[in-house]
């Protein structure tokens, strides 16, 4: 998950149990010393958060050591589950990816950076449920730039300072200028392009998702370079796209 600059402003002993919690997360499976190492915190302290979060099951122990509980994703299902947009846009996506073989996404925008908030696989064989509920940066997929494009000067100057413009590949545009440049095409022509921006040898296409002149996400397409080229991306599943996102914004109106 990509993490810009932040200010401490929070309670203190909440900042330290959802640093538990990250590490936890990240440990796949932790003791409380290993915890206590890894974050300069006593051991009494890691212990009595984790029994309060075994408590709540957000943590569960198993061989002695501490995993991340259910509870968390019963408290992730609720969030999506209240956004209209994933219930108006689930099953444009299924069709889109029976139709267009390549993978789908639904991305969602908040605090800067946008979220795989649902999606398919395609005949790609990635395994999407490691992807969906992960944060991606705006400036370098496809769904994020279809978003950043509809921002104003100040909110793109937000999400810069917060989360800067780090290369991910070597395709990745990490100057401001350029950046705006490219922000000013996807206006212009209604979509966004990633051509191995993100992941190298991975195009996609994307355009935003607005209902009720507000913009609640962006669709994507993307897939291997070889079989979503930028001339496929700008015929056939840039049609296919738009066709969709009628379907989620006539889905969204009588929702």
């Amino acid at each position: 998950m990509p993490n810009g600059p932040t200010t401490r402003t929070g309670v203190k002993s909440d900042e330290t149990l959802f640093a538990v919690l990250a590490a936890v997360r990240e440990s796949d499976g932790a003791g409380v010393t290993e915890l206590a190492d890894r974050l300069d915190v006593a051991k009494s302290t890691v212990h009595n958060h984790l029994a309060t979060m075994r408590e709540h099951g957000f943590v569960v122990k198993r061989d002695g050591k501490y995993h991340l509980g259910l509870e968390l994703f019963n408290y992730g299902q609720a969030v999506r589950n209240d956004r209209e947009v994933y219930r108006a846009a689930r099953p444009v996506v299924d069709d889109l990816v029976a139709a267009t073989g390549e993978m789908v996404w639904l991305f969602t925008p908040e605090d800067g950076r946008v979220m795989y908030l649902y999606g398919g696989a395609g005949e790609t064989g990635i395994d999407v449920d490691t992807i969906l509920g992960s944060w991606d940066y705006m400036h370098c997929t496809s769904g994020g730039k279809a978003i950043l494009a509809h921002y104003s000067e100040e909110e793109v100057d937000d999400v810069v300072e917060r989360h800067g413009l780090p290369a991910r590949t070597p395709n990745t545009v990490t100057d401001r200028e350029e950046l705006d440049a490219e922000l000013e095409a996807v206006r212009e022509r209604g979509y966004a392009l990633n051509l191995g921006e993100d992941l190298e040898g991975i195009h996609a296409l994307a355009v935003p998702l607005r209902y009720e002149d507000a913009l609640v996400g962006s669709l994507a397409v993307a897939g291997p370079a070889h079989r979503v080229s930028r001339e496929r991306c700008e015929t056939e599943l840039l049609d296919q796209l738009r066709a969709s996102t009628n379907d989620i914004e006539l889905n969204l109106a009588y929702s």
